[in-house]
């Protein structure tokens, strides 16, 4: 019979080859993706399953949230919290404001002539090795790749102010765990005085998650001015008892 204009047009349903070749999958991974839950189940007519638009959007979305770097079981606890009436779509974004980069170092690759000229003999296998174990660089057969443009500039110059590779990375080191220790109070005042209400078993409240994200976002920038602010104090302090220091061992020497 033939729809009339005033008919609501039906909705497509979909078995599950054509879901998964919508959803641009296969049918294996849609299977296993019914088997974890983070698809509703399908209208049952007969033996045949019916999938329809809503399971094809969910699809869509756990193909948007791996490819962000969710994993699936991070992403079955945000959708099941969306199912217990927390808005899915606003807790994927307080999770990506939680989890995206709070940096905005640019990575640098560099061959292997370009470090020898940098560095000379300085370019050693141990020191190598301990900016691998530091996290900073990957090595490939064309040279290095440095997380951090600044950093790697700030280590050629302080090489080439006749400060060794070998110290500079050492004390990178040591400003790593001290930058890591700094890292874990702001983590922690966040965890304590913002993101508490994600541990409860109730729901949060309507639009929580989208007040949550905002904080989030104004406080990215306040951590790190506190940060800076805190370091630059604190050279400041630290030079002051070293010059003093000399002064004294001079006036006693």
């Amino acid at each position: 019979m033939a729809q009339t204009e005033n008919e609501p047009e039906q909705a497509r349903e979909y078995r599950v080859e054509e879901l998964a070749e919508a959803a641009g999958i296969t049918t294996r991974t849609l299977r296993f993706y019914r088997e974890r839950k983070l698809l509703p189940p399908p209208r049952k007519e007969g033996r045949i399953a019916w999938y329809g638009e809503a399971h094809l959007a969910r699809l869509r979305m756990i193909a948007e949230l791996l490819e962000r770097g969710h994993t699936l079981g991070g992403i079955a606890e945000l959708i099941g919290a969306g199912e217990r009436g927390r808005e899915v779509a606003e807790l994927i974004g307080l999770a990506d404001a939680i989890i995206s980069p709070w940096s905005d170092e640019t990575p640098v690759s560099l061959g292997w002539t370009e470090l020898r000229a940098a560095f000379g003999d300085q370019l050693t296998e141990a020191n190598t090795a301990e900016s691998l174990a530091q996290g900073y660089i990957t090595v490939t057969d064309d040279g290095i790749t440095h997380v951090s443009r600044r950093l790697m500039d700030a280590t050629v110059a302080l090489v080439h102010e006749d400060i060794p590779l070998a110290a500079v990375l050492d004390t990178a080191r040591k400003a790593q765990e001290f930058a890591d220790a700094i890292a874990e109070v702001f983590v922690g005042l966040i965890r304590d005085q913002l993101l508490g209400a994600l541990a409860a078993e109730e729901p949060l409240p309507p639009g929580e998650a989208a007040h949550l994200t905002e904080q989030l976002h104004r406080i990215r920038p306040l951590a790190r001015t506190v940060a800076d602010a805190q370091i630059g104090l604190a050279l400041d302090r630290r030079v002051r008892a070293e010059y003093e220091e000399l002064l004294r061992r001079h006036r006693t020497g």
